[in-house]
């Protein structure tokens, strides 16, 4: 059993930043990719950001230069630091983790960030 345990989020005004933080617990490889994924409303899921324990990082071009994906792999937490955030950024936010040996993939529970003056 793997456990995604999102946290940040939240209502910020255009222009802001926010911070959102990912846990993992449980049984998965070292040889794992953890990202972020959203969800606007009436859209699909798209990757936001991913990266690997050896730290390449992939991001979708919307976000490049205003969001900063980073990883502690001591502690399985995967971050992203959202700056000049617009109303396009608005949606649910979905930790992700693919274990990379086995193929399963997990996702957490969803964050909300809303932009908007």
């Amino acid at each position: 059993q793997v456990q995604l345990v999102e946290s940040g989020g939240g209502l910020v005004q255009p222009g802001g930043s926010l911070s959102l933080s990912c846990a993992a617990s449980g049984s998965f490889f070292r040889l794992n990719r953890m990202g972020w994924y959203r969800q606007a409303p009436g859209k699909e899921r798209e990757l936001v950001a991913h990266i690997t324990r050896g730290g390449g990082a992939a991001y979708v071009d919307s976000v490049k230069g205003r969001f900063t994906i980073s990883s502690d792999n001591a502690k399985n937490t995967v971050y992203l630091q959202m700056n000049s955030l617009a109303p396009d950024d608005t949606g649910v936010y979905y930790c992700n983790l693919i274990d990379l040996v086995s193929m399963n993939n997990y996702w957490g529970q969803g964050t909300q960030v809303t932009v908007s003056s």
